[in-house]
């Protein structure tokens, strides 16, 4: 499974409404990630943090949308 790092650019290019499909995709996939943890089938254990930081980044781009 390769990883690749979310870009704050393109995510404030983005509409509200595909920052919100993200948004709930990431955190699908992190529930998906931690139940791997869990479960002793994760090989990259770094993931989890990673997925939580584009959580972050949709979060605050959504933000900046807004205005506040």
């Amino acid at each position: 499974m390769s990883y690749t790092k979310l870009n704050v650019a393109e995510l404030i290019e983005k509409s509200e409404a595909e920052l919100q499909e993200l948004l709930k995709n990431k955190k699908m996939e992190l529930f998906e990630t931690r139940m791997k943890l869990k479960t002793m089938q994760l090989q990259d254990t770094s993931l989890v943090s990673k997925i939580r930081k584009d959580i972050a980044r949709i979060k605050t781009a959504m933000r900046q949308k807004r205005g506040n």
